[in-house]
């Protein structure tokens, strides 16, 4: 479980096919700290650390290096150019009882991919608006939440077209250089997360309508 707060941006160093895909991606955390087997959500995807290490000898800060493994299913219904050396990841580790609830609660299961429509300065902000496909369409709706790579976002605006849904994000300073989300441009594919709350809601709603 997380929390969409971004503490991290992970690259990709290396991206290697063994059946699945074995990542090894650089960090910023002390991974002293971060037991094999734990969950790492990297741009909205909980991957679990099947290996690790310390940075290279001479390298400047306490980080280091994990491994994950990225089934073909998971690539297949994911952003792919994320999967790629060089690629940058929003990184957050599992969160813990007792932590503080900053975002909302993110499963690290992707829902749907989404593609930029556009990015426009408004103020000191950026305001992004993101195609969704159609059948996200009724999980998104204005104030609620929604998560975009990884990162816990509130929606806007909301706006339903013929192949789907578009809406719109308002993006801080802190919030762009902290994440990937500085790096976003039109047409870039992004993974999208939809409130868990609003899954069960529609399900409920489901069971109403049949009864």
């Amino acid at each position: 479980m997380f929390t969409g707060i971004i503490t991290d941006i992970g690259t990709v160093r290396t991206a290697e096919d063994r059946g699945d895909l074995r990542l090894v991606i650089d960090t910023g955390y002390d991974m002293s700290s971060v037991d094999l087997g734990a969950s790492i959500a990297c741009s909205g995807v909980c991957l679990t650390v099947v290996d690790k290490g310390a940075p290279a000898t001479g390298a400047q800060g306490i980080g280091g290096w994990f491994a994950v493994d990225v089934s073909g299913e998971t690539v297949s219904r994911t952003a792919a150019h994320q999967w790629r050396a060089g690629a940058r990841l929003n990184l957050e580790r599992a969160m813990k009882l007792g932590d503080e609830l900053g975002g909302h609660i993110v499963t690290g299961h992707v829902d749907g991919v989404g593609e930029i429509v556009s990015v426009t300065p408004e103020g000191g902000s950026h305001r992004i608006v993101i195609h969704a496909p159609a059948e996200l369409a009724p999980f998104i709706a204005a104030k609620g939440s929604i998560t975009v790579d990884g990162v816990s976002l509130t929606v806007n605006a909301v706006e339903d077209v013929a192949d789907g849904t578009r809406f719109g994000l308002n993006i801080i300073p802190h919030t762009a250089a902290v994440t990937t989300i500085g790096d976003f441009a039109a047409g870039r594919p992004v993974n999208l997360e939809i409130d868990v709350l609003a899954r069960y809601l529609q399900r409920m709603e489901h069971y109403r309508a049949r009864g």
